[in-house]
Parts: structure tokens; sequence; C-alpha cells
């Protein structure tokens, strides 16, 4: 057999999901609270960092003189990131991301339970009353680590038992198997990635296949070899695609990096959260101005020295150097991404007031149906952007402190052709029938319905019986007083 030697020009695709990307989705999910938190900390780990909003005093108590204005920018983030040709694995160093290339340490964060995020989501997406029922079924029997269980596994394969579980949707739901197949990928879609998957292939493949830049290697990995890896058994992936055994282990370390192998980890926590507004909005005249709650929030800059430092020659050791660049290009990320998302935050707010300025003006019963997908599609972003920003955050208006997710509810068509009612509208209306009836002559869910349609809105029975659930009253019978 004869040897050769020859070149060849291969074309591949690898997983840029930057450490940078990765810390702008964290910060936009953050409430007010926890970001300043989390700037706090890393100003004290990073020397780089100075937060200009804490004066430094001089011994005698008197304030330092202010330094005059810079004639141009201190930063100027787009011609720095662009000189840097390479990305350091390292070049971010922040406490809350430790043990980064553990799956393990890539948990949600997100506040509640993982069954209201999910039914919240689902409410807002605009399904049909049926496919509403087939995904409130699927949500209802998904497990606090965010995985569907309907059926028990025994020897089943992966295949087996996720045909199995669609088998059971269909079968409990009365629903085609193809339409409950549809509405369980749409679920699987929502924010967290992955949630209402039957089996840990499932769950990391739809991570994958949502990367902002699809990894086949990756894909490949998971999609067929999942126990070799388990195994890290990466010669015989390699073997198996066909490919090299460092492109497997770069793979594995993607999956490590930016899965999260239980997508429900994060929610379920009940601890006590002060509710501090992230925005304010106040009318001024005719119009509403939109400010940020910038109180407490550390105002951050490069610190000059550091600055000296890197301009002057090499005088420096190439080793200090490398981790004052290393710090330097930490600190602007961080200053970066800050105050993107506090654009994006502006943004989706700016964009409410814009479709609920009747409510603004006129009170809940001018609230209209608003879902994510509205408001992604007039600023420009993914619904789960929108997801993101609402998340745990909270706007004072002149009507009172609101949760950003407040604003967004499904409709049901008014009476006669008239527009559209939101379901809070409906809910509060509800509220008040069953506070201002006879506790000794309860209404039932049928008198509701009547009294409801008098005021224009036309709801089925049942759907009265959820609202007055969720509400948290009990039937009529339960209601009556008798005595």
């Amino acid at each position: 057999m004869a040897y050769e030697l020859k070149q060849e020009l291969k074309l591949t695709q690898n997983l840029v999901m930057t450490p940078q990307l990765q810390l702008a989705i964290k910060l936009l999910q953050l409430s007010r609270l926890e970001l300043v938190e989390m700037v706090r900390e890393e100003v004290q780990t990073n020397p780089v960092l100075e937060d200009v909003s804490a004066p430094d005093m001089e011994a005698g108590g008197q304030e330092q003189s202010p330094e005059e204005p810079p004639q141009k920018p201190e930063i100027d983030w787009e011609t720095y990131i662009e000189q840097q040709s390479e990305y350091k694995s390292g070049g971010i160093d922040f406490s809350v991301r430790d043990e980064e290339n553990d799956i393990m340490s890539n948990i949600s964060s997100s506040g509640g339970s993982l069954s209201e995020h999910l039914n919240w989501q689902l409410r807002m997406y605009g399904f049909t009353d049926e496919e509403l029922s087939v995904g409130e079924f699927i949500i209802g029997n998904t497990d606090d680590d965010g995985y569907l269980r309907l059926v028990d596994r025994g020897g089943l394969s992966d295949d087996e038992y996720e045909a199995a579980s669609l088998a059971e949707i269909a079968r409990s739901t009365g629903s085609l198997p193809e339409d409950a197949e549809c509405v369980l990928g749409i679920i699987q879609q929502f924010d967290p990635l992955g949630s209402c998957s039957r089996t840990l292939r499932e769950c990391l493949l739809t991570q994958a296949r949502n990367m902002p830049i699809r990894d086949t290697v990756m894909e490949e990995v998971i999609a067929s070899h999942l126990d070799k890896l388990a195994r890290k058994n990466f010669k015989g992936i390699a073997k198996a695609l066909g490919i090299t055994t460092e492109e497997v282990f770069e793979a594995a370390k993607s999956i490590n990096r930016n899965l999260n192998p239980t997508p429900g980890s994060g929610f379920g926590s009940d601890e006590s959260r002060a509710i501090v507004p992230d925005i304010y909005i106040h009318k001024v005249g005719d119009d509403y101005v939109i400010s940020l709650n910038e109180d407490g929030m550390p105002k951050l800059k490069i610190s000059p020295y550091y600055r000296q430092l890197l301009k002057a020659g090499g005088s420096q050791a190439d080793k200090a150097k490398g981790y004052i660049q290393d710090k330097v290009r930490s600190a602007m990320w961080l200053i970066k991404s800050v105050h993107q998302r506090q654009r994006t935050i502006y943004r989706v707010v700016e964009c409410i007031v814009k479709f609920q300025r009747e409510f603004l003006d006129k009170g809940l019963k001018h609230l209209k149906p608003l879902v994510l997908k509205d408001v992604a599609a007039e600023i420009g972003v993914h619904e789960s952007t929108v997801s993101r920003v609402t998340s745990s955050k909270y706007v004072q208006t002149p009507r009172g402190i609101f949760e950003l997710k407040y604003f967004f509810s499904t409709g049901i068509a008014g009476h006669d052709g008239n527009a559209a009612v939101a379901t809070e509208y409906i809910k509060e209306k509800v509220k008040k029938i069953i506070e201002s009836e006879d506790s000794k002559k309860p209404l039932s869910d049928k008198q509701i319905v009547e009294i409801l349609k008098e005021s224009g809105i036309a709801v089925a029975r049942r759907t009265a019986t959820k609202y007055r659930e969720a509400l948290g009253f009990q039937s009529s019978t339960r209601r009556k007083v008798h005595y």
C-alpha cells in the first residue's frame, strides 16, 4: 500500500457562542437588584474597572476636584474590539461564571415556577383552544427539571420513549399525533430552551439547533453518540463520524459550555424579593416619558492608570501586559453589555407604551391584547429576547406598579363585533362580580357568564371557571354561607 502527501481544502463550521454573547444574554434576564450586585462584584474583582459614581475623598474630608471632561470618549469600543483578532477563552473573568466548562453549571436563573413561566408564554403564543389544552397538558406533566414525564421508560430506547410519550399526549387530549407533536415542538422553543423534552438527547438537540451558529458536528454527537460521549469515547465517535478526535473534543467542550441538561433547575425558588421598579413612566403633558432606574447602579469606566500602562512601551513583562489586556477586554464587554441591556429594555417599554397607551390614559378596561410576537416584530428582535426582558422586571406607571408581563395577555372577541378584550380585564370583572355577590346566594359560573355578556363580554362557561379558579375563588357551592 503506497502512502502519499497531498493538500486538501476543507470548509467547516465552528460554533461561535462567545463568552461575550453568553454575558449579554445573562444580563438581559437579570432584575435590577441582581444586576447591581453582579456589577459591584465585578468592580471588586477586576482592578481595571472603576466606579465613578462613588467619589474618592481626600484625607481632610474634601472631595477631590473633578477631572477635565475628555474631548473624546474614554473608550472607543468598536475600534478596540476590531483590533483584537482573537478572543481568549479566559478573556472574561466573572465570579458568577465559575466552572465554565461544567455542563451542570448552565442552569436557568429565572424566578417563579417553571410551569407558570411556560404557561404564560403558552397563552402569549396565539394557540387555538384545542392547541392550548394540549399545551397545558404537556406543561402540567413536566417535572421540576423541565422534562416531560408521561409513561414509564423501562427499557425503551430514546426513539421508542419519545414515540410512546407522543402517543400518550394524543390519547389523553383527544388530538391527532401530528398536532400534538407540533404543539410540543413549539413549547420546546420557549424560554428556557429544551423545556418539556422527553429525553436528554431531545433537550440538548433543541438547544444546539437554536444556537446563533449551527454546529453540525455537535448536533451529530448529541443525536447519535451521547452514550459514547458519557464514557468520553472520543475516538469511537470520531471513527463513526469520519472526523478527527480534536473535532469531537471541541464539540464536547461546546456541549459542556453552552447547553443546559436541566432547563427547569433554576425555577421554583420561593425566596422573597423586594419589588423595586426598573423603569418609570411619567406623564408630561400629553406624552409619556420613560426613564430607567439608575439609582445605586455603579457608573463604570476603565482605569486611566492601566490604560497608560498598556500605552507604555515594552517596559512591562509580556505576562503582565497580557493579564491587563484580558481584564480590559473583560471590563469593556461588561460596560457594553450593560448599556446594551438598558437600551433593549428601553425599546421594549417604549413599544409597550405605544401599544397600551389607552390603558395608561383610561384604565384597565382599555388594556389591549398583546403578545410577545407583536413587540418582537416592532423592535426587530427574537421573541425569547422580549421574554427575557420582561422577566422579573417592574415598571412604575401613573396607574401603579406592574410587572412587565402584566401588559402581555391574549384577548377575547367582544360581543356583537366589538374590539377584543384583554383577559386581565375580564379577570378583574369576574373578581368584582364575585366580591359583590350575596354570600348566601353565590353566583354560579353560568350566571357570571350572563353578567359578563350584559357588559359586552362573551365567554364560555369553562373560560369563566378557569378565570375564577385562577383568581383563587371556590365554586358557588363552596362559597355559600349557610348562616
